[in-house]
């Protein structure tokens, strides 16, 4: 029974001591269809029919896009098909085009944020596919008091709250994502 209860004492104590013990695990990757856009991401419009329309624009932090002549749009959440028909049904509502032909597609995705026990922390621009251990190599690798096994993820989730998470180093990083990597404490 003592010793038990000390076992019991020492892991928790050990817990205590581990950075990122408490947080939970960082859920597996959805596959499940395309990117959704959001505030810092950059789309370029193709209006075929009139390059006026057209450009490079940048998702505001309140998730709209202001194109000419059509103004503010909302685009955060959607995906650049998504994007495309709204613009169409846009340029067709207000007699601007009759039968437009719309392209979308992504210029730049919002940067990652990498911090903590890195060589040189901060902002860095997201490439698809990217994982933690990448992140990081991209931030000049892990520093000599880093811990090199898993990492805190700061995810904003479709509702717009931020969840703090654990991961691997090969977990699959999202646009937007904060990474820190933690100090050993031992």
């Amino acid at each position: 029974m003592r010793r038990t209860c000390f076992l019991a004492v020492i892991t928790m104590v050990l817990a205590a001591c581990t950075p990122g013990a408490n947080l939970p695990p960082l859920p597996a990757a959805s596959t499940q269809g395309p990117y959704r856009l959001g505030p810092e991401d950059q789309v370029r419009v193709t209006v075929f029919d009139d390059t006026r329309f057209g450009g490079t624009f940048r998702i505001t932090d309140a998730g709209t896009l202001s194109v000419p002549m059509l103004g503010n749009l909302r685009a955060r959440g959607l995906t650049t098909s998504e994007l495309e028909r709204t613009l169409s049904s846009e340029l067709r509502r207000r007699n601007l085009i009759t039968n437009p032909g719309v392209a979308v597609e992504m210029a730049a995705y919002r940067p990652v944020f990498v911090l903590g026990m890195v060589e040189r922390g901060g902002q860095y621009p997201y490439q698809p596919g990217m994982t933690v251990l990448s992140a990081v190599a991209i931030a000049g690798g892990f520093n000599y008091r880093a811990v090199q096994d898993y990492v805190s993820v700061t995810r904003t989730g479709p509702d717009g709250v931020a969840r703090e998470y654990r991961a691997p180093r090969d977990a699959i990083v999202q646009p937007g994502d904060v990474i820190t990597v933690f100090e050993r404490r031992l």
